[in-house]
């Protein structure tokens, strides 16, 4: 029903035709202001938190002194209405809780009684220091934060957790609602990071030398866990998440601002931006998965395909072509080109996978390889590339490796092993749109028998 139907059908009468009351109003505008600070906060906190450890050297604090400044908003801008700059209010509250945390310090406590008024003076210029340094541009700031929420010291689960939190701006609950993960789970994961972190002493700084590569794979690795999952979510009744994918684009954009001269961001931000143009296209109006030959490819999003082109590009000229990412990002390039799908280059996507597998060697890869293969030379082609991959036991339990063995079994006629492959895919997949995806084309090849 539209708007004006929805209006035509409201009740007549006295009620109907009255102003609202100043207790509605009120809470209207409570609501309006509750959502403009969880829109600020999305933006700015990652800003804050970051500006905050660099001074108090713990993530964990530095997000407790946000969470107050935040309080503060909820207590405040309903009664005094949103601040011109809210960025900036937020950062001089926090700024002055940081303050109050340091005098309140129990370690500075002892030693005032020991040292007296030489002490005074000292935490004065700390507190003097400390405000001169929370107005300091926070680029570097934002970027030791990705570092140390993404330190390898850390599981992949609480990287990806903490990560989340301090710099997707997003509550406990929402995490635990994307990876379909009980929220005291999700909550312990962060508690756990932050104390690991402080326990460890891990350093608030951007690495240098050769520790920068290695740390920076996994902060790349972070953003593309959180990305895929969003893209082709692992459990639940939902094929996607787009808000994940979002989130990670928005990761992978402000790191490639970070650090611009580092090729693979450039390709990690080249393949997400080229995957997400395809996400109207991936499902059907009722949710159901669309595979990506079916696809209507007038409902890819030409801006981003734009954007991925032009950071794949980047990627290239800063001597990134054979990155990991890069390659993924040329494959989705090549998707991206063509202007249907019998327009596709299959045959250098199955040379840019064979390249990938050199550089990035998985069975996955090789798996997607076969596939390629198989467009591009017939599906027994891809099939002897398949069958090695059986006996692998990393893939063990991999619902993809019965579901590409059971399409190119179909399109070879044999049906009745194909029809086995897609059913035992769909025992193995935790999704449920994917898992009724499978037992369709289970059917169907029974149907074919």
């Amino acid at each position: 029903m539209t708007a004006t139907d929805d209006a035509s059908e409201s009740p007549k009468g006295d009620d109907a035709s009255e102003s609202p009351t100043g207790d509605d109003a009120s809470e209207s505008q409570t609501g309006d202001t509750h959502l403009a600070i969880d829109a600020v906060w999305r933006i700015e906190s990652p800003r804050l938190i970051a500006g905050l450890a660099r001074i108090v050297r713990d993530v964990g604090v530095a997000e407790d002194l946000a969470q107050d400044a935040l309080v503060a908003a909820l207590e405040q801008w309903p009664k005094q209405g949103v601040p011109r700059n809210p960025g900036a209010w937020l950062m001089a509250t926090a700024k002055h809780r940081a303050i109050d945390h340091f005098r309140r310090n129990k370690l500075l406590e002892r030693k005032h009684e020991e040292l007296g008024h030489e002490l005074e003076a000292r935490q004065e210029t700390a507190v003097v220091e400390l405000e001169a340094a929370l107005d300091d541009d926070v680029g570097d700031d934002l970027l030791s934060l990705v570092f140390t929420a993404c330190h390898p010291v850390l599981s992949t689960d609480a990287r990806v957790a903490l990560t989340l939190r301090l710099l997707g701006g997003l509550t406990t609950q929402e995490i635990a609602r994307a990876f379909l993960v009980p929220e005291p789970t999700i909550a312990q994961r962060i508690v756990r990071a932050k104390r690991t972190l402080a326990k460890e002493q891990i350093p608030f700084e951007v690495p240098c030398g050769t520790e920068l590569a290695a740390r920076l794979s996994s902060v790349l690795e972070v953003i593309y866990l959180v990305f895929n999952e969003g893209y082709t979510a692992t459990a639940g009744g939902d094929w996607m998440r787009p808000a994940l994918c979002e989130d990670a684009l928005r990761l992978g954009r402000i790191l490639a601002g970070l650090v611009p001269q580092e090729p693979e961001v450039h390709g990690l931000v080249a393949l997400m931006e080229i995957q997400a143009s395809r996400t109207r296209a991936r499902t059907s109006q009722s949710g159901e998965p669309v595979l990506l030959l079916d696809q209507n490819r007038a409902l890819w999003d030409p801006l981003l395909i734009r954007r991925g082109l032009a950071a794949l590009d980047r990627a290239v000229n800063l001597g990134g072509a054979r990155g990991p990412y890069a390659l993924q990002a040329a494959i989705a390039a090549c998707h991206a080109r063509a202007l249907a799908a019998e327009g596709t280059d299959w045959a250098r996507i199955a040379r840019l996978y064979e390249l990938l597998a050199a550089v990035a060697p998985s069975p996955v890869v090789e798996l997607n390889r076969a596939v390629a293969v198989a467009m591009a030379s017939g599906p027994q082609a891809g099939l002897d590339l398949v069958e090695p991959l059986t006996a692998d036991p990393s893939l063990d339990g991999y619902h993809l490796l019965p579901s590409v063995r059971g399409d190119l079994l179909a399109k070879l006629g044999r049906f009745d092993e194909a029809g086995k492959e897609f059913a035992r895919a769909a025992s193995l997949t935790r999704n449920a749109r994917e898992r009724e995806l499978l037992l369709h084309r289970a059917r169907a090849c029974v149907a074919q028998t």
